[in-house]
């Protein structure tokens, strides 16, 4: 699954996640760091990323146009960057999942 975090995570998880995201980028890395949601959103889908992000706003995008773009919506509050990283990988086997299930389109991961 290929994950873009958003301006809201450190781009460092890219990193951190290459071993079994490979293809993740940070919405930094694409000039949209200022982006608006929608934008955002656009560029996902246009590109096959899955947003993960702590912002509410895009669960409730999801709810309302569905998928593509898939997101990951990170609800454990904020946490340091190793922790997000931690909190990815235990959930790495259920996000794999989630990228199949074509019924789903937001994953809340606590």
């Amino acid at each position: 699954m290929k994950l873009l975090f958003d301006q809201n995570l450190s781009f460092k998880l890219c990193q951190m996640m290459a071993d079994i995201f490979p293809q993740s980028a940070h919405a930094r890395f694409h000039g949209l760091s200022e982006a608006a949601d929608p934008v955002l959103w656009e560029f996902e889908k246009a590109n096959g990323f899955a947003i993960v992000t702590q912002d509410v706003d895009f669960a409730e995008m999801a709810g309302l146009l569905g998928s593509p773009p898939k997101v990951l919506w990170l609800r454990s509050g904020n946490r340091t960057t190793a922790a997000i990283a931690d909190l990815l990988r235990r959930h790495a086997q259920t996000i794999e999942a989630f990228e199949g299930d074509n019924s789903t389109a937001c994953l809340e991961i606590y």
